[in-house]
């Protein structure tokens, strides 16, 4: 069964952080850059908070506030809902559906070690399964 740590080292452990004294533009800006829904709020190496386009468009656009004015610990979501690398992809996909969250920083002892998202379990999930479907054919072809 496959786990957060194998997903982390087919996608990468790269982690885009900001600070929370960032303006809210900044960092959809960054996220526009890296081609991602989300960006990690840390103060040095501690998680203090998640911030995503979702964020973005119900804390700021919805309420007319402005982005250049507004700093990232104003939106932020937190406390922070971390996975761990021993997780299974399936344990993850249930924690992210309950919790209604698309992107999960992966911690090891309060550091973090690499971010998920919701695209990343779903291609794994549909990988396994179409293993699974490769195996089951090639079984009753053989057999």
């Amino acid at each position: 069964m496959m786990q957060v740590s194998d997903l982390l080292n087919e996608k990468g452990r790269h982690v885009w952080p900001l600070t929370p004294e960032a303006t809210v533009y900044e960092a959809i800006d960054e996220m526009a850059q890296k081609g991602v829904g989300a960006l990690l709020v840390m103060e040095g190496e501690r998680l203090v908070g998640i911030v995503s386009e979702r964020d973005y468009t119900r804390k700021v656009i919805l309420k007319g506030k402005a982005s250049r004015e507004i700093q990232v610990r104003e939106i932020m979501s937190h406390p922070v809902i971390c996975a761990r690398p021993e997780f299974t992809v399936e344990q993850t996909m249930v924690l992210m559906t309950e919790k209604r969250i698309r992107h999960l920083p992966v911690v090891v002892e309060e550091r973090v070690v690499g971010v998920i998202s919701i695209g990343d379990v779903v291609r794994a999930i549909i990988d396994d399964k179409e293993f699974d479907i490769q195996q089951l054919r090639n079984y009753i072809i053989g057999g």
